[in-house]
């Protein structure tokens, strides 16, 4: 690991006095949290020893930090690990991204971002299945592999298990994910693991909704709770509705 000392970046807050935040600790070394100002926008930043690698202390007191100035600030956070050699390099940075930081702070401000996982029930599928009855008929019977037609059926039967999934998915998106899309400034639906997850959706909602918002959720679960579990997650920062990236030459 190399031992060059540079500045670490947790996010970005509307702060144009200095301002403190305790300590972090990461790659195992404790360092004081402060600001870097430019404008009407601050980085909140800690010095740091060599390349901050993705183990669990790091990435914990990554999230812990920002969780802590989230308390104190909407803010627009930045992803795990940037690392500039400098305080002038993130000034040029945040001169660089002075616009889009503005935006950002007005979209932002009194934002949180929430979580929601649907992740089917055995039995749900088992009965779901067996309302398919090419797919029912598929499951029962004894199936052959050495038999060339056997191979082509599951291949056709792979396709229609496709279609199968994207069916519940779709369910979950109509009945779920647009129901609690009217309550949300924003939303966003993220890749699923077939078969695991029927639905995986961040939603970014006003503070003073989030009461509304939850009580939606748990009408929403109450409907589905015989076909799916839910998890429900957050507040989050702002991350799938953030998308910065942090370049500057000489970058660690």
């Amino acid at each position: 690991m190399s031992t060059q000392s540079g500045v670490y970046i947790f996010c970005a807050i509307p702060e144009n006095n200095p301002k403190k935040f305790g300590s972090v600790q990461l790659n195992g070394k404790k360092s004081g949290v402060f600001t870097i100002h430019y404008k009407n926008a601050a980085m909140v930043a800690a010095k740091v020893t060599g390349e901050v690698l993705p183990n669990r202390n790091n990435l914990m007191a990554h999230q812990q930090k920002i969780a802590e100035v989230m308390k104190q600030y909407s803010i627009i956070p930045m992803s795990f690990g940037n690392v500039f050699h400098s305080r002038n390099d993130v000034l040029l940075i945040m001169e660089h991204l002075n616009e889009e930081f503005e935006k950002l702070f007005s979209q932002l401000e009194n934002k949180i971002e929430v979580g929601l996982k649907v992740i089917p029930k055995k039995e749900w599928i088992e009965q779901e299945m067996k309302n398919n009855s090419r797919l029912n008929e598929w499951k029962l019977k004894n199936k052959d592999h050495n038999d060339p037609a056997s191979f082509y059926e599951q291949i056709a039967i792979g396709e229609q298990a496709q279609n199968f999934i994207q069916h519940l998915e779709n369910e979950a998106a109509a009945e779920i994910y647009e129901s609690l899309l009217d309550l949300a400034e924003a939303g966003k639906l993220n890749n699923t693991i077939p078969g695991k997850t029927i639905m995986n959706a961040a939603f970014l909602i006003d503070k003073s909704n989030e009461a509304t918002f939850d009580n939606k959720v748990n009408g929403l679960y109450e409907s589905w709770k015989d076909k799916a579990e839910f998890k429900y997650s957050g507040p989050w920062p702002a991350y799938n509705f953030v998308n910065i990236r942090l370049r500057i030459e000489g970058n660690l």
